[in-house]
């Protein structure tokens, strides 16, 4: 998520920028496909367990795609890639879903319109409205960044009142609650899933090769998308219980990174 507190390992900043390195060759073509969250899943894990997947994800680039499904933002993704910490994806769904974009060669994650313009007409330039609704609602404290199709807040278990969800489900929007501690306002039928949905279909990606990987409940809607998908050690106990009884689910028991590798070689996808 666009968590300013929650992934503490990682610092980026960096007085060096490094430009991604695109392969050519399409999603479609390439043997496997990862699609996972950032916090807790791919930046989850020890630091030799995300070095050992992400160089032999930079190894293979010419048969592995990487999607990068989050509720971080575009500007807390491209800062972490600048960095070299982690690999330069493909393709981003960020914003919690409310993003879907590629990756230029400079470095910028540009929108790809065509698949935003349902979500942008969903949402309805609802932003200001919606925080100005719940600026006095108690357990909830508003994210600083500049959100185009989103608004979200830190939610305080103890404090938060049913109040809040009924404003926002009488504009017509969706709330969705992660990790007990985050409530983030969306458009109507958008999250993680659907804008995944969406770009697989715009790829043409078999769905067979894509792997979806979460840990927290704000995975869950592409979790149930029917692709082979882990939960990584460590998960949210509420989406555990939520994909307990499906098979193209894989509970890992390696946290972050090396549940990710556990899953691959679980479904062997490569």
């Amino acid at each position: 998520m666009n968590r300013m507190t929650e992934q503490t390992t990682f610092s980026i900043k960096t007085t060096t920028r490094v430009l991604p390195r695109l392969h050519p060759a399409p999603l479609a073509s390439r043997r496997f496909v990862l699609a996972t969250d950032l916090d807790g899943t791919f930046l989850g894990g020890t630091f030799g367990d995300r070095q050992s997947l992400y160089r032999w994800i930079e190894s293979s680039r010419e048969t592995i795609g990487l999607v990068f499904v989050t509720g971080r933002d575009p500007a807390f993704i491209r800062d972490l890639c600048f960095s070299a910490k982690v690999p330069w994806p493909d393709f981003v769904i960020g914003d919690v879903g409310t993003t879907i974009a590629e990756i230029t060669p400079a470095g910028e994650i540009a929108p790809i319109r065509a698949l935003e313009a349902q979500i942008t007409r969903a949402w309805n330039d609802s932003g200001a409205m919606v925080r100005e609704m719940l600026a006095d609602e108690p357990g909830l404290r508003l994210q600083p960044t500049g959100f185009r199709h989103r608004v979200s807040y830190d939610m305080d278990p103890q404090a938060i009142r049913p109040s809040a969800r009924a404003k926002v489900e009488g504009l017509g929007l969706e709330v969705l609650v992660s990790d007990d501690r985050y409530f983030d306002v969306l458009p109507p039928g958008v999250s993680k899933g659907p804008s995944l949905r969406r770009l697989i279909d715009h790829l043409g990606l078999a769905d067979e090769r894509v792997l979806a990987a979460g840990d927290t409940l704000n995975d869950l809607s592409m979790l149930t998308l029917g692709l082979p998908a882990v939960a990584v050690g460590g998960s949210e106990v509420a989406l555990l219980d939520r994909v307990a009884q499906l098979p193209h689910v894989h509970a890992a028991a390696g946290v972050g990174a090396a549940g990710i590798q556990e899953a691959i070689a679980a479904f062997d996808l490569h």
